[in-house]
Order: structure tokens, then C-alpha cells, then sequence
């Protein structure tokens, strides 16, 4: 029977790689000049500090063309607070998503279930979904569905077997 994973994941060296850019840049960066700028990717969040709330801003701009010029969805970033921090300077961080929770699986397999379609079947394993069904037009109809719909968080379908 056909089937295939839809899956969120981090590839993390597309991110070490992006942050390690933006790093360079905010060090080369004339408006970056003494305003202790920082980027640092740590195990599941990449830490930003500044001197002030718009160099923040700026500093999270610089990061984010780094990750989309490396096709790294934006979808995968979730920024916490800026907090004040010692010496009159800010801080943020953003932390990586990856990974299918619960309730977003469940919400996969409503939208599965109200395409409609016939003979397809969707149980959630860890923090992926498998999807099976009778024909392989009926996975093709899931994937194009479920890329069109917008969950908040990036897919990615693996695994496809006939």
C-alpha cells in the first residue's frame, strides 16, 4: 500500500552555517561599530544581543536573509521576549522548531480527514505522520493539499513508497 511521512526538521548545518555569516557580517558592519553585537547558535535557539532594541531588530533582519538565503524556512524560528540584560543591552532568542507536536498532528489529520479523499489513512508516529492510502494520485492529491495549507510550521514529505 502507498505511503509517505510528513515531517518538520531543522537542518542544523544549513543554520550553524547561516548564523556563522551573519556573525561576519554584524562584525564588518560600519552601524554594527560598538554597539556589542552578537549571534550565536546555541543547542536548540540562536542567542542575539545588543546595545539597543532597533540594533536588535536590525541584528534579527541580518540573521533572517542569512537563513532565507539558504532556504531555511522562517517557520522554524520562535522569538522570545526582549529582555534587558547587564551594561544598558538587550537580548533575544529564537528558538529552532522541529519536530511534529500533538496537537499539530492533530490538526494535520482533521485537515487529512476534511480533503475528503478516499481510502487515505493518517496515524502519528513520535513526531511524524504517516499517510497511506489505496492509490498514488490520492498522495500526490494529500501533498499538494498540505502544501497549500498554511500549520505554522515547515513540511517536508519523506519516504514516499509505492
Amino acid at each position: 500500500m502507498p505511503s509517505f511521512d510528513v515531517v518538520s526538521e531543522v537542518d542544523m548545518q544549513e543554520i550553524r552555517n547561516a548564523v556563522d555569516q551573519a556573525a561576519r557580517e554584524i562584525a564588518q558592519r560600519f552601524d554594527f561599530k560598538n554597539t556589542n553585537s552578537s549571534v550565536e547558535l546555541g543547542e536548540d535557539e540562536i542567542k542575539m544581543g545588543s546595545a539597543s532594541e532597533d540594533r536588535l531588530a536590525a541584528l534579527r533582519q541580518v540573521v533572517e536573509e542569512k537563513l532565507a538565503k539558504r532556504k531555511v524556512s522562517m517557520k522554524v524560528l520562535d522569538y522570545g521576549t526582549v529582555e534587558q540584560a547587564s551594561g544598558n543591552t538587550v537580548r533575544q532568542s529564537a528558538a529552532l522548531i522541529s519536530g511534529i507536536s500533538s496537537e499539530k498532528a492533530k490538526e494535520l489529520n482533521k485537515a487529512i480527514k476534511a480533503l475528503g479523499v478516499k481510502g487515505v489513512q493518517s496515524s502519528t508516529q513520535g513526531d511524524q505522520l504517516r499517510v497511506t492510502a489505496k492509490k498514488r494520485d490520492a498522495l500526490q492529491e494529500i501533498i499538494t493539499a498540505l502544501k497549500a495549507q498554511d500549520h505554522g510550521i515547515p513540511l517536508q514529505f519523506n519516504n514516499f513508497r509505492d
